[in-house]
């Protein structure tokens, strides 16, 4: 029984789940906007709210734990903590936003855009 286990596998080890979700939270910064898959786009859709809340404090401790979190990207840390942050600095949260796309056409995987308010 899955009771409690509220993550998303995906099916991939610990590392390439922590992986991926550095590489998802990078792109979403620099790009600002990310097409994938429904899943991915609500998994990492949490964990880049929290980012953008501690980035909205800057200080050294919370840069620093955001630059560990992104794999240590300073011009991914850079642009969150000086350009998108100060954007939402009024905002009680809900700072992204996921917009439904039509099916794959390999696999039929539900897709979605994933992006700042």
């Amino acid at each position: 029984m899955r009771h409690h286990n509220s993550n998303r596998k995906f099916g991939r080890s610990k590392g390439q789940r922590k992986a991926l979700l550095e590489g998802l939270m990078t792109s979403l910064i620099r790009d600002e906007r990310i097409i994938t898959t429904e899943a991915k786009a609500k998994e990492v859709r949490p964990h880049m709210e929290k980012m953008i809340t501690r980035a909205r404090n800057n200080t050294l401790a919370n840069n620093r734990l955001i630059a560990a979190r992104l794999g240590n990207q300073k011009t991914a840390t850079k642009k969150l903590v000086g350009e998108i942050a100060p954007k939402y600095a009024d905002r009680s949260g809900g700072y992204t936003r996921i917009t439904k796309l039509p099916q794959r056409a390999g696999d039929a995987s539900p897709m979605a855009v994933i992006e700042f308010v």
